[in-house]
């Protein structure tokens, strides 16, 4: 299923937005496609746009504070080609890394519903299926992952989520989990810079192992 930048498959999500748009014209508004290579062998899935952040800007995690850590590991990595992602043409580019959400659009006090969750889980099943042997994906907090998961057909319960795991699924995708980069687990130190790049470091090491 080809993302569709203007599924309104969700009633209470595309209602919103539009009084999301009302109020901020000069807003995105709109489901926020995924950014980065289709074929990369790394995909980084979130929970959905922010209010200022992505549905601002129109690019997952830019604009607001979720991205700040995140844009600066994947340079600092060698999956970006800046460490900060200012708007939607500010030339970065992803390098073997794909950045999506398990919800397209923002929601009600970030909060999806599991029935939103399910249906927008049709497009992050085809980005996963779109993905080369040997890939990985990285969850960012416990809906992400149970989204890839949902994705890929297995139950919750088989793989709990827990920050620095990685999980194998049916295919051989690695699956990664991390908490979420948001200004409330890094400003609590629930995440901090030194444990997120723990996640991507043992992410790298992976895909330096399994490189075809």
């Amino acid at each position: 299923m080809k993302f569709s930048p203007q599924c309104r498959d969700c009633p209470r999500l595309a209602g919103f937005l539009d009084e999301v748009g009302g109020k901020y014209p000069e807003y995105h508004a709109r489901p926020v496609a995924p950014f980065g290579d289709p074929r990369a062998r790394l995909l980084i899935v979130g929970l959905a746009p922010g209010m200022h952040g992505a549905n601002r800007s129109g690019r997952p995690f830019t604009g607001d504070f979720a991205g700040i850590l995140l844009y600066a590991t994947l340079h600092k990595f060698g999956f970006a080609s800046a460490p900060q992602s200012v708007s939607a043409d500010d030339k970065l580019k992803l390098i073997d890394c794909r950045i999506t959400n398990a919800v397209k659009c923002l929601p009600p006090q970030n909060k999806p519903e599991l029935a939103e969750v399910k249906e927008c889980n049709k497009y992050l099943a085809a980005e996963i299926a779109a993905m080369p042997k040997g890939g990985a994906a990285l969850a960012l907090g416990t809906i992400a992952h149970q989204a890839v998961l949902m994705a890929a057909g297995v139950k919750p319960s088989q793989l709990p989520f827990r920050h620095g795991a990685r999980h194998t699924l049916p295919g051989g995708l690695a699956l990664f989990d991390s908490y979420h980069c948001s200004r409330y687990n890094t400003q609590t130190r629930r995440l901090t810079a030194a444990m997120f790049e723990a996640v991507f470091a043992d992410i790298s090491d992976y895909l330096q192992r399994v490189r075809p």
